[in-house]
């Protein structure tokens, strides 16, 4: 699963999320994407079950680039644990993602088979997403 080798902070606040994505909001690599519509922190383990989803869809064929990396630390404590105590450890890692931002992209592949791999994809992530074509 995706995780940062080195960070410059081990903890992170929360922020705000505000906003629509001008940065990453076109198509870079491929001839077909997926864009989020609204927004969400994606955990890791949701990018990876969407990366599999694809390539499995394609047959290992084509090429498929995953535009976005889960950096921000999330923090949990134990459960049952009073007030207190200071910050929780780092549980997991996820990517906030705001509205028109490219999630996926692909290429090598016929438009229905797109379409079909990043409709399966879409699936596995907790956001509304529409499907690009570059023209």
């Amino acid at each position: 699963m995706f995780q940062p080798k080195k960070v410059k902070h081990r903890k992170w606040q929360k922020g705000r999320g505000k906003g629509d994505d001008t940065r990453g909001s076109r198509l870079a690599f491929g001839m077909f994407g997926i864009k989020a519509l609204e927004p969400v922190w994606l955990t890791a383990r949701q990018i990876e079950a969407a990366r599999r989803a694809m390539t499995r869809s394609i047959r290992r064929g084509g090429k498929v680039w995953i535009r976005v990396f889960p950096d921000k630390p999330i923090t949990k404590k134990p459960p049952e644990v009073t007030l207190g105590g200071g910050k929780g450890a780092v549980d997991h890692y996820v990517v906030p993602v705001r509205p028109g931002r490219v999630l996926f992209e692909m290429d090598g592949v016929t438009l229905e088979q797109a379409s079909e791999a990043m409709r399966l994809a879409a699936h596995k992530l907790p956001v509304k997403t529409k499907f690009m074509v570059k023209e």
